[in-house]
């Protein structure tokens, strides 16, 4: 995580992919685990004013910011055990195979397993959940736009990831979180979320 959320894209090309790769990572922590609190106050100061006026991500952005400075570190953090947590069946699944298929351990994770080999990536054996977790592939997008490995790290590869492991599902799951009653953080976030996926969405269809 960087020093700074100032998330909203400049006017150049490299100022537009470090904030894509900000967010991405971003999303990242958000949804892995209740947030640390180190990154509720740097969220808290966040810049929310775009440099344009009508930024696309704007007001789903402020609104983040906004919950999260009217909740508890500890509010927030029992929030996500409520909705992402606990023992045995979630309230809300945060793995694409569960809304690809309807069930865990899926086919769609097997073939992203193969897609994550063809990156040269493995899951860390310290990670307890699997590679479909959203969390994971937001890192995974994370690093598609920020590596240093051009040959893995370029939009080609980026679109291919996103349109068979991310927009198939991610949108539902969004959708699942802002209609939960004890979301309140988290369906700020999601409504970011879904914008910033619209975004990506557009961005990626450009390129064909």
């Amino acid at each position: 995580m960087t020093s700074s959320l100032n998330l909203d894209p400049g006017s150049s090309a490299l100022d537009e992919e470090t904030a894509r790769a900000e967010i991405y990572g971003l999303l990242s922590a958000l949804f892995y685990q209740p947030p640390e609190p180190a990154l509720l106050s740097q969220l808290r100061i966040a810049v929310t004013e775009a440099p344009a006026p009508g930024a696309f991500l704007e007001a789903t952005w402020r609104e983040v910011v906004a919950r999260a400075r009217e909740m508890s570190d500890q509010a927030i953090a029992d929030e996500f055990n409520a909705l992402f947590g606990g023992v045995g069946k979630p309230e809300v699944y945060l793995f694409g195979s569960h809304y690809i298929s309807g069930f865990l351990n899926e086919k769609p994770l097997v073939r992203l397993r193969d897609d994550l080999g063809d990156l040269g990536l493995t899951r860390d054996e310290a990670m307890r959940d699997t590679e479909d977790h959203f969390a994971y592939l937001c890192e995974v997008m994370r690093y598609l736009i920020a590596g240093d490995d051009v040959a893995v790290a370029n939009l080609s590869r980026q679109s291919a990831f996103f349109g068979v492991h991310l927009q198939p599902w991610a949108g539902g799951m969004c959708d699942v979180v802002v209609a939960h009653p004890r979301a309140h953080f988290y369906r700020s976030l999601a409504g970011f979320t879904q914008a910033f996926l619209g975004v990506e969405s557009q961005g990626f269809d450009l390129l064909e």
